[in-house]
C-alpha cells in the first residue's frame, strides 16, 4: 500500500464511490500479511519510508520466492528480488512472466507502477573496475526503483586515475555519488576529495589475498580523509541506493 493508494482509496470514501466496509477490506492486510508460516510481509513499509518491502533472494527457496513476490505486489507497488539466485530466476521467471531479470545486478523486479522522478538531482553510481559492475548495478537499480534519475560511470578506478579526471564534470554536477570499490578501495576518498556533493562508499568483496573478502576496503573507507564520504557493508548495493535516494529526495 503506497502514499498514493492510500490517498486515493481515502478520497473514494470520502466521495462516496468506495463503501467503508470496502475499505476495510482493502486495508485488512496491513499492516502486515502471514505467508506460509515463514515470511510476515510489511504492507506498510511504504506509507512509513516511501518504499515497499524488498525480498532478499539469497537463501530462499524458488517457491517461498514466488508466494512472497506474488503477496507484495497485490500491495499495487513494484516488487523487488536481491540477490536472485540462478534456480529462482528459473523458476519464478516461469511463475510470473511478468518479471524483470536484471542479470548484471541479480536482481528480479516487477513493474507495476509509472516511474516518477523524487530526486532533486542525479544520483551519479560509479565503480572502480568492471569486477564491482553487479554491486554498482544493483545500487543503481535500487536507485531508480525508488524515484531517481541514475548515471553510471564505471571502471575508473585509481589504477588509470586520468580515467576518473576525464569525468570530472560528471562526478560535481551529480546531486548524491555512489562509489563502489573493492581491492584496496582507495576510489570513495579520491573522489570525496573532488566534489562538495555526499558520497556513499561501497566496499566490494573483490581482490587478492589480504583484500579479505572486501574487508581491506572497507577498513580503508571507514579511514577516509575526504570529508562527505558514508559507507555501508560489503557489496551491500541495495543499502547504498536507498541511502542515496534518501539523500536525494525532494521534500
Amino acid at each position: 500500500m503506497s502514499p498514493e493508494r492510500l490517498r486515493a482509496l481515502l478520497e473514494a470514501v470520502h466521495g462516496g464511490q468506495t463503501s467503508i466496509d470496502e475499505a476495510l477490506a482493502r486495508l485488512a492486510t496491513l499492516p502486515f500479511a502471514e505467508v506460509g508460516g515463514y515470511a510476515r510481509l510489511d504492507h506498510h513499509r511504504a506509507l512509513r519510508q516511501g518504499f515497499p518491502e524488498v525480498v532478499l533472494g539469497q537463501g530462499k527457496t524458488s517457491e517461498q520466492v514466488i508466494a512472497i513476490v506474488r503477496e507484495l505486489a497485490q500491495g499495487g507497488g513494484d516488487v523487488l528480488v536481491t540477490r536472485a539466485e540462478a534456480a529462482v530466476v528459473v523458476a519464478a521467471s516461469a511463475a510470473l512472466p511478468a518479471l524483470e531479470h536484471h542479470a548484471s545486478a541479480r536482481c528480479l523486479v516487477l513493474r507495476q507502477t509509472a516511474f516518477s522522478d523524487r530526486g532533486r538531482g542525479e544520483v551519479l553510481v560509479v565503480s572502480a573496475g568492471t569486477a564491482d559492475v553487479p554491486v554498482a548495478e544493483e545500487a543503481a537499480l535500487v536507485a531508480e526503483l525508488a524515484g531517481n534519475r541514475v548515471g553510471r560511470l564505471f571502471d575508473v578506478g585509481v589504477a588509470g586515475l586520468h580515467r576518473l579526471l576525464g569525468s570530472l564534470e560528471r562526478l560535481r554536477a551529480a546531486e548524491v555519488i555512489v562509489v563502489c570499490a573493492g581491492m584496496e578501495g582507495a576510489l570513495p576518498s579520491v573522489v570525496g576529495g573532488l566534489v562538495d556533493r555526499p558520497v556513499v562508499a561501497v566496499p566490494t568483496s573483490i581482490g587478492y589475498g589480504v583484500s579479505a573478502g572486501g574487508v581491506a576496503a572497507l577498513h580503508a573507507m571507514l579511514s577516509s580523509c575526504a570529508p562527505g564520504v558514508g559507507v555501508v557493508n560489503i557489496d551491500n548495493g541495495f543499502g547504498a541506493g536507498m541511502l542515496a535516494a534518501a539523500i536525494n529526495r525532494k521534500r
